[in-house]
């Protein structure tokens, strides 16, 4: 069930604007669009955010095809987003955390390209787009960091094209585990133990593997020593491994190794 918050209102269930979550006092303030405003454009960026929104696990914020609206600035929980491939089966596009921003797939269309999924019980913070294009104009600042925010968007996308079109299956899930890695260190949380949010189902789907390979990788990773797993609780004790394994740097030497075998028998 998706509960939606006014940021004034004398119902019970509803956060008044006195104990509203402000730009200027939430955390993740630096991952968000309140980057680099001083504290006159933050009240202004306050404003224009309508309410915030609940959203319970397994629950949309928004599916594919629906008008467009709204941007959505996570204050907590996490989001998967997913369109529909030309086989009719689900594509998960990406994981979302706090500090991300949703719904940028439909500015240009006026209709969402895809479904975002909460994962767990969410909170997003609602903001009207037609608002924000007015404020973008007033704060030079603020635009510039929405344009760096679409380009990195647009940079993770074909980054996702790379490593499915190029990687091994090891190399993936590798890049993928340190990525969630680097994603929890921004937010200031730990980044060797962490927890899957995701299913092994979304991750392979998310990687273009079976669920039966994101589960044999789990366990060889684990017999490796470079992670430790019980349930979705997830170590990283090898994070020099892992890095070697996703850029290549471990395949290479195993080449080298098994040519040296042959150079030997060569040269004598």
């Amino acid at each position: 069930m998706t509960t939606t918050i006014q940021l004034a209102s004398s119902n019970p269930h509803v956060v008044s604007a006195p104990n509203a979550a402000k730009c200027a006092m939430c955390s993740f303030r630096n991952l968000c669009l309140p980057v680099g405003l001083d504290d006159t454009d933050l009240g202004r960026l306050d404003q224009i955010i309508a309410r915030r929104r609940r959203v319970a696990k397994d629950e949309p914020l928004f599916r594919l095809d629906d008008p467009f609206h709204n941007l959505y600035a996570i204050r907590y929980g996490h989001f998967k987003t997913s369109q529909v491939n030309l086989r009719g089966e689900q594509q998960i596009t990406g994981f979302q955390m706090a500090g991300d921003l949703l719904g940028m797939d439909a500015i240009g269309t006026g209709r969402h390209g895809s479904s975002a999924v909460a994962l767990d019980d969410a909170e997003v913070c609602e903001i009207p787009f037609a608002r924000m294009q007015e404020l973008v104009i007033q704060v030079p600042s603020l635009m510039r960091h929405f344009h760096r925010i679409m380009s990195h968007e647009i940079t993770r996308e074909q980054n996702v094209m790379l490593f499915l079109g190029n990687m091994r299956a090891e190399q993936r899930f590798a890049l993928f585990l340190l990525n969630l890695s680097s994603r929890y260190a921004a937010r200031g949380q730990s980044s060797s133990q962490f927890q899957l949010r995701m299913s092994r189902e979304d991750i392979g789907a998310y990687l273009g593997l079976t669920i039966e390979s994101i589960s044999r990788l789990l366990s060889r990773f684990r017999q490796s020593g470079w992670i430790k797993v019980d349930n979705r609780e997830l170590c990283l004790l090898d994070r020099a491994a892992l890095e070697n394994l996703a850029s290549g740097a471990a395949e290479e030497a195993s080449a080298r190794a098994a040519e040296q075998p042959r150079r030997i028998r060569q040269a004598a």
